[in-house]
Order: structure tokens, then C-alpha cells, then sequence
């Protein structure tokens, strides 16, 4: 049997266990030191070269090399690729998008995209009754290969987990409407390195704290409704 560590999801994956047990890892939660310093790392990199060295090739060909090291570093350990494919992906697309550009701070754009992307996107969601962030949850905990509309009633028709969610989904929202109110002024202004420091500082930081309370505000209902489905499939 695989160890129960190795079983542990990060991102929202982690939000689909909980209620589980007492064991929530924040720092698991969020990639684990590894990837956290994974994530962080290129950003840190980009913006601390450019300001010493205002060589904006210098700084995006630094920066690609190392987003490469860190997956060759997982391919020689044999590890997960997943997440740092992913950062690969991101970082080249915000290091094009600034060598194009010929302007570090459209290294940020893509950030900018995103983040006004997901909080209208979780904004209808909200307006429609129905929060994705909760969608998103519950597709990952008991992903609907069939029967599609008796997996969205049982959370939806749930009123405290339905609540529950609402809530964090709002949270969510705010989270990304907060980033772009304070980044896009420094990105409008050109203040490269006041960019750079906010996007690490609302990045990874906020990431972690939206987690933690999005776990805090779910756990309770989310485990009640777990334990009340399986008392009426035993009952059954």
C-alpha cells in the first residue's frame, strides 16, 4: 500500500481531502519547499538581475536557463515533471512575451491575464448561484465520469457546503482583483523592480493564506457531507 504522504495533493487538490484528518500541510499544500522555491526562484532571478544589470537579454537568457536546469534537475532525480513543466511553460511565455516587447515589465502580462481571467470567470459563478470554486473541489474529490447531475446535487443541494464555498469563492475573487489593483498601477507607471517585488510577495505568500482559509472555512461542512454520504450508503 502507497503511503499516505505520497497520496497527499497540493493546489485545490488539497482542498478536495479536507475533512479527512487533523494532518492539512500548508507547506504541502502549496508544492512543498521544492516547490516553492521552484515557483519562486525565476521571478526572483528576473527581477533582481534586470535591476543590477538593466540587460533585459542578459536577464531573460539567465532566467530561461535556470527555469531548464530545474527540469532537467527532476529528470535526473526521476521525479514529478508536472509542476515544472508547467513553470517551464509559464516562465517561456512571460519571457517572450518580454524579449518581444523589448520591455521587462511585460514579464508580468501573462500574470495580469490570468488573474483578471479567473476573477470574472469565479465572479459568474458567483452571480449564477453556483461557485466554482466548489465546482473545481468537488470535480477533483469524485471526478463525474457518469451521472453527471447526481454528483452536482449532492454538494449543490447541500446548504452549509454550498455556503462554504460561495465564501471561499468570493475569497478567491478578491484575491485576484487585490493583485491586479496593486500591480497593474506599478505595471502602468513602469516601476519594474516595485512590480517584481509585489508579484513575489502576492504570489506564493497569497497562495498559501488563500488555501489555508479556504481549507479552515470548508473542512467542517465538507467532512459533515462526507460522513453523511457514507452513513446513507451504508444504510443503503
Amino acid at each position: 500500500m502507497a503511503d499516505k504522504a505520497d497520496k497527499k495533493r497540493t493546489g485545490l487538490g488539497a482542498l478536495a481531502d479536507a475533512g479527512e484528518g487533523d494532518d492539512f500541510s500548508i507547506i504541502d499544500a502549496i508544492g512543498g519547499p521544492r516547490g516553492v522555491v521552484e515557483s519562486m526562484l525565476p521571478g526572483v532571478v528576473f527581477v533582481v538581475l534586470f535591476v543590477a544589470t538593466n540587460n533585459l537579454n542578459l536577464t531573460i537568457g539567465v532566467s530561461a536557463v535556470l527555469a531548464i536546469v530545474q527540469v532537467v534537475a527532476r529528470l535526473i532525480q526521476r521525479q514529478s515533471l508536472m509542476g515544472a513543466l508547467s513553470g517551464l511553460v509559464a516562465v517561456g511565455i512571460c519571457l517572450i512575451w518580454a524579449w518581444k516587447s523589448h520591455e521587462a515589465r511585460n514579464y508580468y502580462m501573462l500574470g495580469f491575464l490570468t488573474n483578471a481571467i479567473y476573477a470574472v470567470l469565479l465572479s459568474v459563478t458567483l452571480l449564477i448561484r453556483v461557485p466554482g470554486l466548489g465546482f473545481v473541489v468537488e470535480f477533483i474529490r469524485q471526478m463525474p465520469t457518469e451521472r453527471f447531475k447526481a454528483w452536482f446535487h449532492d454538494w449543490m443541494d447541500d446548504p452549509e457546503l454550498k455556503r462554504a464555498y460561495m465564501i471561499v469563492t468570493a475569497l478567491w475573487v478578491g484575491l485576484f482583483g487585490l493583485r491586479l489593483l496593486v500591480q497593474v498601477p506599478l505595471y502602468l507607471t513602469d516601476h519594474v523592480a516595485a512590480l517584481g517585488v509585489a508579484r513575489l510577495l502576492m504570489g506564493i505568500p497569497f497562495w498559501a493564506l488563500a488555501i489555508w482559509v479556504s481549507y479552515l472555512i470548508i473542512a467542517t461542512p465538507l467532512h459533515r457531507h462526507k460522513a453523511t454520504y457514507r452513513k446513507d450508503n451504508d444504510a443503503s
